[in-house]
């Protein structure tokens, strides 16, 4: 578990956190911001509990959020961090694809979305227009939101996977990670009962027959995700 606190933000400068499981990706993302004349990195955390101590202590303007993270996701860390402060700024930056999580991150209380692998000053302009109150995600995604505005309906290129809850979609990741239902009950904090009536939501709505149909599609799905 790692919260490192940043250097000294310099005087009038816009504080940011950065929250992700990967100290590569968080030392690159502060050398980038700290470039900027106006902002600075104040801290970093690898996982969503010292994420939320981090924010305690070090009362930042910004956080920045990965998808993936260790114990909870990022979904259920941004949920965690409105009821602790609602009007704190929160940006999605993953390399998960879009189309399924921007949406999902949106709704639980960020302000914005952007894949990891876009080019830096893209990154930039997303946090620039998150702390001016205005949301950022991509033009392929907004013009998708907005589709799903107008037609109030699933169009025909979004999966099932798309009906799950954020719940769901957490247990469904596990589940393809490897994770039996046990461990998965201890990563959640919830009963095994709990996780065996969200194995069953999930084959209900994907139309899954069974146990093994359901590990081989959370297999599948999980490399994708990685391999994408």
């Amino acid at each position: 578990m790692t919260m490192k606190l940043g250097a000294k933000p310099k005087k009038n400068r816009t504080k940011i956190l950065i929250v992700d499981d990967h100290p590569m990706l968080r030392y690159g993302l502060a050398q980038l911001i700290n470039q900027e004349a106006d902002l600075s990195v104040c801290g970093e955390a690898e996982e969503a509990h010292k994420a939320v101590e981090a924010i305690a202590a070090l009362k930042p303007d910004m956080v920045i959020v990965d998808i993936s993270l260790k114990s909870i996701d990022g979904i259920e860390l941004i949920k965690r961090i409105k009821v602790q402060d609602e009007t704190l700024p929160i940006l999605v930056l993953s390399m998960h694809d879009e189309s399924l999580y921007s949406e999902r991150a949106l709704r639980a209380g960020a302000r914005g979305y952007i894949m990891k692998q876009e080019a830096n000053e893209q990154v930039v302009t997303a946090i620039r227009q998150v702390l001016s109150g205005e949301i950022y995600v991509s033009d392929k995604m907004r013009t998708k939101l907005l589709r799903k505005i107008v037609d109030r309906q699933l169009t025909a290129g979004d999966s099932l996977i798309d009906d799950l809850s954020d719940r769901e979609l957490e247990v469904f990741r596990l589940i393809g990670r490897g994770y039996r239902t046990r461990k998965i009950a201890e990563v959640l904090h919830v009963s095994v009962k709990t996780v065996e009536s969200y194995r069953e939501h999930i084959k209900h709505k994907m139309k899954l027959r069974d146990a093994t149909e359901l590990l081989q599609q959370a297999i599948q799905w999980v490399q994708s995700e990685q391999s994408g």
